[in-house]
């Protein structure tokens, strides 16, 4: 499907491509965008996979760049510079970004020759990822004349579909819709008790790589050790931990030295591994589309692979009442607001896009604010687009000179103190850093200048202070971004209605997850391909609810079922009698599948026909 999609797109129609996680969505706009003249402009809510595309694109040599949250105002000004005047070919953004006036005035100087929409299920109020900022692309779209546009997403019911559709503005789009049936991939759900006892069972008969998913990061570390005292290589990974940890911990897992990792969903997206066994999810995910994508990162590589969802019945009563919880009110969304406000000493009317850091536990002890409801106030926030709370780490810190080299050497002259660190950073980049920002470790330029580390950090932040260049230091804690100009509390324009209906969307989907883990009689890829709209009619055979079927009933007599209703309308009872040969127990399995298939249809009055539509 991919050669149609990018074909499509060269021959500039719209296009909206639905393709499932590991389906390849990247190739469908990266290879048109080097067949033509000019930049791609990728549209990302994610930076972890903002970075990783540009990081496998600079490696084979393709000129590209992303900017995000937490960078300087210089750097996004050069940024934007060699996109205008240089040779980028891929300019990676999130949908805030399009907003900005500084953004929308160099857009226009760029000879864009592609916009590419991806995860673009997040501008539906109707999916599990609503973004506002998203709405604003069809006016970014128009007041640039651009036309190649294309939207790329894994995971879509209908109504997304048809949102995404209205919402970007896309012209008489081509639609391509690959199956979401993996048939690779064995889905199972299991109830009991002992979900350690089942993922050790699962982890020894299963060799190879796997992720299993828990939903908080206390859990992420109690497993990884439990596992890793059973004899298995494990390790755990979160949001809380340092950027380092979590690149060398992912580095290890995606080279095979660490077996399993144990992670929040903060681990996935934008990872190329592609033989990755089992993904087991411990804890139950809020959504159907988030389980697929989750799971859908088993079996890249098309080898047999298992998606196993372990569960209890306290699991079921913790996802409904946490869709409930998802519910606070206006007036303390309002009230977590304004703390936001207090704690970074923002005035009212201040510009959009500041970025700072945040600690989540500190600011709730700050202003005592209950720790479950003030995580569903921010995800409010965020959903109304007043704010977006980032996972935007630098793992290393960075450098760029703001002056000369003449300038540079004249300093050198006048500050011999400070010469040695200045002599070390020209040794490691050269002419480098003076046109981008090049990373630095100062634990290699302590070595080079026999200096201590906190003594290089020290004499860095000086040449920060004294604009000789500029020192942006890792960071390590998620970032804090006011996406519009700070408003009074009381003031902030939150729709009530909206709030509301999100609610029912969110306990649908919470309802949807729970049908899935306990459905016993439908085939699980067809259940998904059904939840997505998919006009499924086969079993996959190799799941759980089919092999149970198969163990349990041999072949199901719809053959007979069907003869029997052909000639005249029956109920269940009617048909048992005729098919009194069989077990009942099998006839009626008989009768589930033709209904999943829609093969036949029962009227109000239980009378079974077959389905002439």
């Amino acid at each position: 499907m991919q050669e149609d999609i990018i074909s499509a797109v060269l021959d500039g129609q719209h296009a909206l491509a639905l393709l499932p996680t590991g389906g390849g969505k990247s190739i469908c706009f990266q290879v048109p965008a080097l067949c033509l003249d000019g930049i791609c402009i990728v549209v990302s809510p994610l930076i972890a996979l903002m970075r990783d595309q540009v990081f496998q694109l600079k490696k084979r040599g393709i000129k590209s760049v992303a900017i995000f949250s937490g960078m300087s105002p210089r750097e996004i000004d050069i940024a934007l510079d060699n996109c205008i005047y240089g040779d980028i070919r891929f300019l990676y953004v999130s949908p805030e970004r399009l907003k900005t006036e500084l953004f929308l005035e160099r857009a226009k100087q760029m000879d864009i020759s592609l916009l590419a929409i991806d995860e673009a299920h997040c501008i539906s109020q109707w999916g599990y990822d609503f973004r506002p900022p998203y709405l604003e692309i069809q006016h970014f779209i128009e007041q640039l004349s651009i036309e190649r546009v294309m939207a790329l997403t894994a995971s879509a019911t209908k109504e997304v579909k048809d949102d995404i559709i209205s919402k970007l503005g896309l012209h008489d789009p081509k639609v391509f819709k690959k199956s979401f049936a993996r048939e690779n991939l064995s889905y199972s759900a299991f109830r009991m008790e002992d979900k350690d006892g089942k993922m050790m069972e699962i982890l020894t008969k299963v060799p190879g790589s796997s992720v299993v998913y828990v939903r908080n990061r206390k859990k992420t570390r109690g497993i990884a050790h439990y596992l890793k005292a059973n004899g298995i290589s494990a390790d755990y990974y979160h949001a809380g931990l340092t950027g380092e940890e979590r690149s060398t911990k992912q580095d290890l897992w995606i080279r095979g030295r660490i077996r399993v990792m144990v992670a929040t969903n903060a681990f996935g997206m934008g990872i190329d591994k592609a033989d990755v066994r089992t993904v087991i999810h411990y804890d139950l995910p809020d959504s159907l589309e988030a389980y697929y994508q989750e799971a859908g990162r088993a079996g890249r590589d098309e080898k047999k692979a298992y998606a196993v969802a372990l569960f209890q019945d306290s699991d079921i009563d913790e996802l409904q009442s946490r869709a409930e919880q998802m519910s606070v009110g206006v007036e303390f969304i309002r009230r977590v607001y304004q703390a936001l406000a207090n704690h970074y000493r923002l005035a009212v009317g201040s510009k959009p896009m500041a970025s700072f850091p945040f600690d989540y536990l500190q600011f709730t002890s700050s202003f005592n604010l209950p720790a479950v409801e003030t995580y569903y106030a921010l995800n409010k926030l965020q959903d109304e687009g007043f704010i977006q709370v980032s996972d935007v780490y630098m793992p290393t810190s960075r450098v760029l000179f703001l002056l000369s080299k003449e300038e540079v050497y004249k300093f050198q002259v006048a500050n011999s103190n400070l010469d040695p660190l200045v002599k070390a950073v020209l040794r490691m980049y050269g002419g480098e850093a003076f046109t981008s920002y090049v990373p630095l470790k100062e634990t290699d330029l302590a070595k080079l200048t026999n200096l201590t580390v906190n003594k290089v950090i020290t004499q860095l932040e000086y040449l920060h202070l004294a604009e000789v260049l500029e020192y942006q230091r890792a960071a390590d804690k998620p970032q804090m971004i006011f996406l519009t100009p700070r408003v009074e509390a009381n003031n902030l324009p939150l729709d009530k209605k909206r709030i509301e209906w999100r609610k029912e969307v969110t306990l649908g989907k919470a309802k949807s997850v729970i049908d899935y883990m306990t459905n016993t009689a439908i085939c699980r890829t067809r259940f998904i391909q059904n939840y997505f709209d998919e006009d499924a009619r086969d079993d996959c055979g190799i799941c759980d609810v089919c092999r149970k079927k198969d163990r349990n009933h041999g072949d199901l007599p719809m053959s007979e079922v069907l003869g029997l209703i052909e000639k005249e309308p029956l109920d269940m009872d009617g048909i048992a009698e005729r098919l009194k040969g069989h077990d009942p127990q099998v006839v009626i399995e008989a009768i589930r599948k033709l209904m999943d298939r829609k093969d036949i249809q029962v009227s109000d009055s239980g009378m079974y026909s077959l389905n002439t539509h």
